[in-house]
């Protein structure tokens, strides 16, 4: 793993330089693979309620939840930055009770920044959280958390109105303050613009190679999972093959009388 401590300074000098890496965990074992990788930072994202949970949609993720699981990733110690997800309805708070949750995950959760999705009305919640010292990474694009307004997941930024919405939100962020960007299932020639419209890196998941980096939720790219992937997720491995396979044979050698010897 790296000796040196990744900062949101790293992350930033790193625009135009390489591309930064990123990976989700949602816990000390997970948190501990993607450090030993050497990725640049690890997020704590309200994915686990889909892949850790077994929820539908990660409406259901409380702050509660994503405290237990930033603690359980913070006790890994990472080189990485460390990341987390402020959960679903929070950010349509007050700007003191948003602050309130952001400054939890910090001090309680072990979090070193934290990420809200949203567009321009929530980029401005973001300065308060900023002006506090809180490192804030804003999402934008295809935002999981509203849908159940749209109906279903689906791509940003085949229209030219949608085009321009995305590069206002994304300036938006950065004037609020926001240190980097996730910009989610957006037309990939859309993402290469908001790139270079803004001084602050991209993130791209599902948004194409022109960004400045990218992020993959860990249990897709291990292959962890039984039922279908996205579309943009590659998967390094099939874990859940090998382990199936691992657990198959322990059953069968304690059946036969073969384990313990």
């Amino acid at each position: 793993m790296p000796s040196v401590k990744t900062t949101t300074q790293t992350l930033r000098k790193l625009k135009g330089q390489r591309p930064i890496v990123a990976v989700t965990a949602y816990d000390y074992i997970t948190a501990q693979l993607a450090d030993a990788a050497e990725v640049d930072f690890i997020l704590v994202g309200d994915s686990l309620g889909n892949t850790a949970l077994g929820y539908e949609t990660t409406v259901p993720v409380t702050v509660d939840t994503m405290l237990h699981h930033t603690q359980a990733v913070a006790r890994a110690k990472p080189k990485a930055f460390l990341m987390t997800d402020i959960p679903f309805a929070v950010a349509g708070h007050s700007c003191d009770y948003v602050l309130d949750v952001c400054t939890r995950m910090l001090q309680e959760g072990g979090a070193e920044a934290v990420k809200i999705e949203g567009g321009q009305r929530r980029a401005a919640t973001c300065a308060t959280v900023a002006r506090a010292g809180i490192p804030v990474m804003g999402h934008i694009g295809l935002k999981p958390q509203d849908v159940l307004q749209l109906g279903g997941y689906r791509k940003f930024g085949k229209a030219r109105t949608e085009r321009q919405i995305l590069i206002d939100e994304a300036k938006a962020w950065e004037d609020a303050g926001a240190f980097a960007l996730l910009l989610e299932m957006v037309e990939h020639s859309v993402a290469e613009e908001v790139t270079a419209a803004v001084s602050i890196p991209t993130i791209g998941i599902g948004a194409g190679p022109k960004v400045d980096g990218q992020i993959l939720v860990i249990s897709d790219l291990l292959g962890l999972n039984a039922g279908k992937y996205p579309g943009f997720a590659k998967r390094y491995a099939n874990l859940r093959e090998t382990a199936v396979a691992a657990l198959s044979d322990y059953r069968d050698e304690v059946r036969d009388g073969k384990f313990p010897e």
